[in-house]
């Protein structure tokens, strides 16, 4: 703990170092390209450290002719591996071998881009995803358990996805053979218990809600009856009355008939060795207000913690990783049972890259591009949708063979017309991240995307499918997407952070931001788990609920810096940095 705390200070000092009197130089240069800072954290970057660790057995004395290998290699493995890096970038521009360069030369740089210019839009509204477009990081295939009640992420993590995906037929078959793990989700019986789209024959939709709430009815009680309805037989009331009040009445009149039917249903399902799983998304549009919506949701995860008791009849709600963490929503007994089955859902960089291949090797010139990405064959799968293809190991296992070829055949291997600027494969994903370094996939896709239609528009004749430029117009893009999707959830954060627009470049102290704020008339509030700005709160509570939602992030010597990701959608500057949208 006491290395990682050194090199961390080391680091960030260095990075104010390089900034003040290289990084803006470079940057104010008239006769270099836009320039763009380094992140901190960009292990790449010119102040980042190459680091020799210490060992005892390579103490001064000790006979190195009687090291261990694992001693060395423990000691120099990390300084040797970035050395070797770093300086074939710099001889060869990452062009590793001679069959990489030749495919570098052969590749259709107009069919590269075509493919990037028509990567999804995503499937953010419940719209039915394609077994293509499935990729499995180690978080997501343990939130797919049956037995895991509580999944939670940022937006654009994947929430949404899983919902719609797990009730497509083709994708639940289609999981049972990617994951040894995955066979009992494959084979449970899936039902939509809540979600963003109206489905009044599966679940009440906002204004149903609210009505049966004011009208005195358990948040639990709504939420059981939505399970009940889904396991009932055809004739039973739950299936034949006519409104939702009507059949949580019953189940309010009827308790020991609801039991039983559970009961029974769950009795069926063991002896079938299946499982019933119900899914709920969506929820922040649950009910109308704050207030409502963490009671609907603190009564859904009672009803999953009852649910949990069975054998084969599982709740899995998904959940904001903010709307986790609110006190309202885990004050009742037992509460720990269900959070303690929580998983989140991460995207390391490894996994985007491995999106990015599935898309391309399924999308538009679906084949040309296998073969331009790897020169492996890419394993067919035969689906409900037709013919799929998984990438192979040797292109989704190595991050190494990820670079070279998406420096190879997507980007070219600098962003700039030389090594200082960054090397695009950690660039886009380091400015995309947040200050708990989380990235969406959604904002990685839309940034690829949207630079494919720069490079198109602006730069036809680049030799490569993606200009150095318009990556960082795509960084832009998705940062507009990022702000946008921000301020839906927190109005507050944008009165906050609009308020600093032209007025700081960051890293600054956040005494400055506060006597901003002061200035404007902005009051102290803001909640990171809560949308009302009614409340009266103190500027240092605000900064601890935006470093909560990974939008301010403290330095070690207590100024406050803002990832690029927000920073530039909200149009505030950096030294150097990625130019703000105006």
């Amino acid at each position: 703990i006491y290395t990682d705390r050194y090199l961390t200070g080391f680091q960030e000092r260095a990075w104010d170092l390089f900034r003040d009197y290289l990084y803006d130089t470079l940057a104010g240069n008239a006769n270099r390209p836009e320039g763009t800072s380094y992140a901190l954290d960009d292990e790449d970057a010119p102040h980042n450290p190459l680091v020799i660790n210490w060992n005892r057995g390579l103490a001064p004395g000790a006979l190195l002719r009687r090291a261990a290998r694992s001693t060395v290699e423990q000691a120099y493995q990390p300084f040797l591996q970035r050395f070797e890096r770093l300086h074939r970038a710099r001889i060869a521009g990452e062009s590793w071998d001679g069959e990489s360069e030749r495919q570098s030369r052969e590749a259709n740089t107009e069919t590269v881009r075509n493919a990037l210019a028509a990567l999804p839009k995503g499937t953010s509204h419940g719209d039915a995803p394609r077994p293509s477009q499935l990729v499995l990081p180690p978080s997501h295939w343990k939130a797919l358990d049956p037995n895991v009640s509580l999944v939670t992420g940022i937006r654009g993590s994947g929430k949404t996805f899983w919902w719609s995906a797990l009730q497509e037929e083709s994708v639940l078959a289609l999981l049972g053979t990617l994951h040894r793990r995955l066979t009992s989700i494959a084979k449970s019986e899936i039902r939509a218990g809540f979600g963003e789209k109206e489905a009044p024959d599966n679940y009440p939709g906002k204004d149903e809600m609210k009505k049966m709430m004011s009208d005195g009815v358990e948040p639990r009680t709504i939420w059981r009856t939505v399970f009940g309805r889904h396991i009932a037989d055809a004739d039973h009331p739950l299936k034949t009355l006519e409104s939702w009040k009507e059949r949580a009445q019953y189940v309010q009149q009827n308790g020991q008939d609801i039991v039983r039917m559970f009961l029974d249903c769950d009795r069926k399902l063991d002896e079938r060795n299946t499982y019933c799983v119900v899914l709920y998304d969506g929820l922040d549009r649950s009910a109308g207000n704050r207030d409502a919506t963490l009671k609907l949701i603190k009564g859904l995860l009672e009803h999953a913690l009852v649910m949990r008791t069975y054998r084969r009849l599982r709740a899995k709600v998904f959940l904001r990783s903010d709307q986790a963490e609110a006190d309202q929503i885990a004050n009742f007994v037992d509460a720990s049972k269900v959070f303690s089955t929580e998983v989140q859902l991460a995207w390391p960089r490894r996994m985007l890259y491995n999106l990015l291949w599935q898309y391309l090797g399924n999308g538009v010139h679906g084949e040309a591009l296998q073969g331009l990405l790897t020169k492996e064959r890419w394993r067919p799968i035969k689906t409900s949708y037709g013919k799929i293809f998984r990438a192979p190991e040797q292109l989704t296992e190595s991050e190494e063979k990820q670079r070279r070829r998406f420096h190879d055949v997507i980007s070219g291997p600098w962003m700039g017309t030389g090594p200082k600027r960054g090397y695009p494969y950690t660039w886009i994903p380091n400015h995309l991240g947040d200050a708990h370094g989380k990235v969406s996939p959604r904002s990685f896709i839309a940034a690829l995307r949207a630079a494919a239609e720069d490079t198109a528009d602006d730069h036809p004749d680049h030799e490569h499918a993606l200009h150095y430029a318009s990556v960082k117009h795509g960084v832009r893009e998705a940062s507009k997407i990022r702000v946008r999707e921000l301020s839906e959830d927190y109005p507050w954060v944008s009165s906050h952070l609009s308020a600093l627009q032209k007025r700081i470049s960051v890293p600054c102290s956040f005494e400055t931001i506060a006597e901003i704020w002061k200035e404007q008339g902005i009051g102290g509030h803001g909640d990171a788990r809560q949308r009302s700005t009614d409340s009266n709160r103190g500027s240092e509570e605000v900064r601890e609920n935006l470093e909560s939602l990974g939008v301010f992030r403290s330095t070690n010597d207590g100024r406050i810096d803002i990832p690029d990701v927000f920073r530039v959608g909200y149009g505030i500057g950096r030294k150097g940095g990625i130019k703000p949208v105006k």
